[in-house]
C-alpha cells in the first residue's frame, strides 16, 4: 500500500474558495516585472589582515541591509558538504508519511502546513514545514528511533548558522552603536528558530502562493535554498524575482532590526511562489532575541517606534493575524 506524505493541501484551498469570508483579504500585485541578482558580499574580507578591506565588506554588508534588506553571502563558512548532508535528511523527513509528521511529535511536534489562519485564498500559503527551537533541536525524544541522523545533522548545521548569523549582526551593531552589550541584547539561543521547508508541486501556478507575502518578525534570517528559484522580494515598489546562486546563502533584515536601527535597515517584504512542476526546499535561521528583551532605537535622535519587548511583538502578530487574517507588523509601534 503506498503511504502519502504530501499534506491535503488541495483540500484545504478548495475549502477556502467556497467558504464565505467577513474579513477583507489584503490584496497583493503578483506581476514581476525582471530577475534579480542580489547584493553578491565576499565574507573573507571580514577575516582580511587588511584594514581597508574588513571595513569594506563591513560597510557592503551595512549598505545592502539598508538599500535592499537582503544580500547574499559567499565564504560563508558552512561547508558544500555540511549543506548536502542537511538537504538529504530534510528530503527524508519530508517523505515521511504525512500522518507520521503530524501526529508523531516529531521536532517538538513543530509540523505545519498550509495557513490554519487563512480565511481567503490569497492568504494560503502552499507549503509545508518543521518550526523548531534550537533549543529543541538537541532534544533525542524529538525524532524517534527513524531520524536520528538528522539530529546530528541539525545540531551541526544550526550552530554552523547561529556563529553566522552573530558575525553579522554584529557587523550591522557596530555600524550603528558603541554598545558593547548590544549583541547580548538581540541574541538568545533559546528563542531563535530552524525552520525547514517543503514546497510542493502546485497545479494552479504561477498564481499560488509557496509562502504568503511577510515580512521576517526576527532580527535576521539566513536561508539555504535549492535551485529552484521563487523568492521574490519587494524592490522599488516591484516584485523582483530572486535568481538562486548555488554558492551563496541569502540573508535578510528583520523587523526587529529596522526597528532597532531607526529604519535605517530595512525589514523587507517577500514571498515564495509555487513551482507548477518541481518541489522546492528550503532552511532558514531565524536570529531572535529572548522574549521580554526591550527592542529600543540605536539612534541619539528620537526613535520613531515605540519600545517594546520581543514577546509583545509576538502577541500583537498573532492577535492581528487572529483578528485580520494577517500580520500587521512594525506599523502598530510607530510613535
Amino acid at each position: 500500500m503506498l503511504v502519502d506524505s504530501n499534506p491535503p493541501l488541495l483540500h484545504n484551498y478548495g475549502a477556502l474558495l467556497h467558504k464565505p469570508s467577513n474579513k477583507t483579504p489584503q490584496l497583493h500585485e503578483n506581476h514581476v516585472t525582471e530577475e534579480c541578482q542580489l547584493p553578491l558580499i565576499d565574507l573573507d574580507g571580514l577575516n582580511s589582515l587588511d584594514m581597508i578591506h574588513r571595513l569594506e565588506c563591513a560597510r557592503a554588508i551595512c549598505s545592502a541591509s539598508s538599500e535592499w534588506g537582503f544580500f547574499q553571502v559567499v565564504n560563508h563558512g558552512i561547508s558544500p558538504e555540511l549543506i548536502e548532508k542537511m538537504r538529504r535528511e530534510q528530503v527524508k523527513l519530508f517523505s515521511a508519511p504525512f500522518d507520521k509528521k503530524q501526529n508523531a511529535g516529531l521536532l517538538n511536534s513543530s509540523y505545519r502546513f498550509g495557513t490554519p489562519t487563512a480565511t481567503h485564498p490569497s492568504q494560503f500559503s502552499w507549503s509545508e514545514a518543521f518550526h523548531i527551537p534550537v533549543s529543541k533541536i538537541s532534544d533525542k525524544s524529538c525524532y524517534g528511533d527513524e531520524f536520528t541522523s538528522l539530529r546530528e545533522v541539525m545540531e551541526e548545521f544550526s550552530a554552523a548558522m547561529s556563529n553566522l548569523s552573530k558575525v553579522l549582526a554584529e557587523v550591522l551593531i557596530n555600524d550603528l552603536s558603541n554598545q558593547e552589550e548590544a549583541l547580548e541584547d538581540i541574541y538568545e539561543s533559546s528563542s531563535c528558530f530552524l525552520r525547514l521547508n517543503r514546497y510542493p508541486a502546485c497545479p494552479f501556478s504561477p498564481e499560488m502562493f509557496g509562502l504568503v507575502p511577510h515580512t521576517d518578525s526576527d532580527f535576521l534570517t539566513i536561508l539555504c535554498q535549492d535551485q529552484v528559484g521563487g523568492l521574490q522580494l519587494m524592490k522599488d515598489s516591484k516584485w523582483v524575482a530572486v535568481k538562486p546562486n548555488p554558492d551563496a546563502l541569502i540573508v535578510n533584515i528583520g523587523d526587529l532590526f529596522q526597528a532597532w536601527s531607526n529604519d535605517v535597515y530595512k525589514s523587507v517584504e517577500h514571498k515564495v511562489m509555487a513551482n507548477e512542476k518541481t518541489e522546492r526546499y528550503s532552511i532558514a535561521y531565524f536570529l531572535c532575541p529572548s522574549y521580554d528583551s526591550l527592542i529600543g532605537s540605536s539612534s541619539t535622535e528620537s526613535s520613531i517606534y515605540r519600545k517594546f519587548t520581543f514577546g509583545e511583538y509576538r502577541s500583537q502578530i498573532l492577535e492581528d493575524v487572529k483578528k485580520l487574517g494577517h500580520k500587521v507588523g512594525l506599523s502598530r509601534f510607530l510613535i
